[in-house]
């Protein structure tokens, strides 16, 4: 979406390009510090309001993420928008001797997940780094495996990250993004949408006294493309053998690709 404007001093038109935030449109050089500033908020209690939120089915998903990965021996993975180090964990367990690249442009959610690599005892095998999935800080074919879990629908030019992803992966490498779903089975939808909007705010107040970024949670989740969507974008960022497979009536997917 584009809206055009008039610059005062000289008069010409100028075209900004905007997004979306939640249902708000915004520009897009705005949308990365307002997701940063909903991370900053919550950072502290964010593993804990993921287990309220979900009853505690994200740890089923996030562990059925793993699965798909089949981590190796020796196997090193980026994961991106994974600050507090859930799915890096998760896989270092997985990988005997395995290697994990933590990459998350909110400093606050970095923090808390180098915390808890070192409490954990995985600091010599965990490396936290802040960027922009939009523009990778790392080499190409440099990763064995890249992972976002509900990471990739607050990045503003979601296609840029799809591409970096590609550039990053080593030939034969796989992608892999767990996401919400904006749509569920069809008799679910209306329980869904109703606890979504009214229930998941008010919880996100009482655990990390904060609404208004769990206002935004549900609002960014019906945003998202829907997994048949997602997955041509997937293919038209390179990868082959795309595909997905949701969980829980639809409420989440997860998606893959390979590059070949």
């Amino acid at each position: 979406m584009m809206s055009s404007s008039k610059d005062e001093k000289t008069g010409a038109a100028a075209t900004e390009s905007t997004t979306h935030f939640g249902f708000k449109t915004v520009r897009e050089q705005e949308k990365a510090s307002m997701v940063r500033g909903v991370f900053n908020s919550v950072a502290d209690r964010y593993d804990v309001m993921n287990d309220a939120m979900s009853m505690g089915v994200h740890r089923v998903w996030k562990n059925s993420l793993i699965n798909s990965i089949n981590p190796r021996p020796g196997m090193h993975l980026l994961d991106v928008a994974g600050g507090t180090g859930d799915i890096a964990f998760r896989f270092l367990d997985a990988s005997e001797g395995g290697q994990v690249t933590v990459c998350d442009i909110n400093a606050e959610m970095l923090r808390v997940g180098r915390e808890r690599a070192s409490d954990k005892g995985y600091a010599g095998r965990a490396e936290f780094v802040c960027g922009d999935a939009q523009k990778l800080p790392f080499e190409d074919r440099s990763k064995d495996a890249y992972t976002i879990a509900f990471g990739i629908r607050n990045v503003t030019r979601i296609e840029e990250a799809l591409v970096e992803a590609y550039r990053v992966l080593k030939p034969g490498a796989k992608f892999f993004c767990l996401e919400f779903s904006p749509q569920v089975v069809p008799v679910l939808q209306s329980t869904y949408d109703s606890y979504s909007f009214n229930m998941i705010p008010k919880m996100g107040k009482a655990i990390t006294g904060d609404a208004d970024s769990y206002q935004y949670l549900v609002e960014s989740i019906r945003r998202f493309p829907t997994p048949n969507r997602f997955a041509e974008m997937i293919k038209a960022a390179g990868f082959s053998r795309v595909g997905y497979r949701t969980m829980s009536a639809g409420v989440v997917a997860i998606h893959s690709g390979t590059r070949i």
